[in-house]
């Protein structure tokens, strides 16, 4: 099959053809239709992630056709649409046993763990715990934007950050995770303020129903918050991950706000600072978000299905494999479009 490969972190990707993966007993091999690019993707590439081992293909946002399964598989079958999450679980440790397969003890993770999406195949390990059977009118572009990124932003809004009607929530970083967390933010009938440094991810946002946009780089972000919320926002999501938005997102909630991490911190970013005595002061929450489970994608799908969430929305432009290796190089330059990027192999 083609894939793109790297041999080296930073080096840049190239298109190789590699032996074609087969399942294991208790796995699923899928043919790619689509799969997302993510900035999770690039900081892997850059050595950013421990797990990843040399030489490695990327790629974690799939969707496609199941081609082939390993002899003890029994939910999913030959010829079924399917997705999966970005934590795939293993279904037997005591996170999964008490069903939070996003925080597993044992998880494989395409294109991170394991070689990912970036190819023709990709093969998935446990596919009966992790295999998300995809509704048959659902184009493959837009089931992969479901990806880690929308995935990943509705559990933070829905579950973890617990966004009602009527409370105000701040979205820091309008990328795709920031981006789909305002339409997920606002289909909760939520108010959306959305931040971000870009003109047309700002743009973006409000097209979305964020009802104020804030560029830091020209506004004093937390007074910008607060004086517009009268208060402070209830529910404030970091999508983009550095010591400055992690910062900027606790100081703008009320009190008794909750802090969504959803961005990963990572290299120096990673030990950042939290002031706790405001913590401690307003009774704040600090949430971690990782994923969603496979068995929690019911109820995404059914509002996607009904048109309440419009994850094709999101998508910004469509490239192929060979143009991924260029795509991967440019993406710590500063953003033109808005939206996601979607591999189609």
């Amino acid at each position: 099959m083609r894939a793109v490969m790297y041999e080296e972190f930073g080096r840049r990707p190239e298109v190789v053809e590699v032996d074609d993966p087969t399942p294991t007993p208790t796995g699923a091999v899928v043919r790619v239709e689509a799969t997302g690019l993510c900035r999770s993707d690039w900081h892997g590439w850059q050595g950013h992630d421990p797990d990843i081992a040399l030489p490695h293909v990327p790629g974690h946002e799939l969707a496609g056709t199941i081609v082939a399964v390993g002899g003890d598989v029994t939910r999913c079958h030959v010829g079924d649409r399917v997705t999966v999450p970005f934590v795939c679980a293993c279904g037997q440790c005591e996170q999964c046993q008490a069903g939070d397969h996003q925080v597993c003890d044992a998880q494989f993770q395409p294109g991170f763990t394991h070689w990912g999406s970036f190819a023709e195949l990709v093969a998935i390990a446990e596919a009966d715990v992790n295999v998300v059977l995809l509704p048959e009118d659902m184009a493959s572009v837009t089931a992969a934007a479901l990806g880690c990124r929308f995935a990943t932003s509705y559990r933070a809004v829905v579950a973890q950050g617990r966004v009602r009607a009527g409370e105000w929530v701040a979205i820091h970083g309008c990328g795709g995770v920031g981006l789909s967390a305002v339409m997920i933010a606002v289909a909760q009938g939520a108010r959306v303020v959305g931040i971000d440094v870009s003109r047309s991810a700002l743009a973006a946002a409000g097209a979305l129903g964020a009802e104020l946009v804030v560029n830091p780089a020209t506004v004093d972000v937390v007074p910008a918050i607060r004086s517009f919320t009268a208060g402070g926002v209830h529910v404030s999501i970091d999508a983009v991950g550095s010591r400055a938005t992690c910062l900027a997102s606790i100081a703008c909630l009320r009190k008794r706000g909750r802090h969504v991490q959803v961005g990963l911190m990572l290299v120096d970013d990673a030990r950042a600072s939290i002031p706790m005595d405001a913590v401690i002061a307003g009774e704040l929450e600090i949430l971690g978000s990782h994923g969603m489970a496979a068995h929690s994608y019911a109820e995404m799908l059914a509002r996607v299905a009904s048109g309440v969430l419009r994850p094709q929305q999101l998508v910004g432009r469509t490239i192929g494999l060979d143009d991924v290796p260029a795509e991967m190089m440019s993406m710590d330059l500063p953003r033109i479009g808005a939206g996601m990027t979607v591999i189609v192999p």
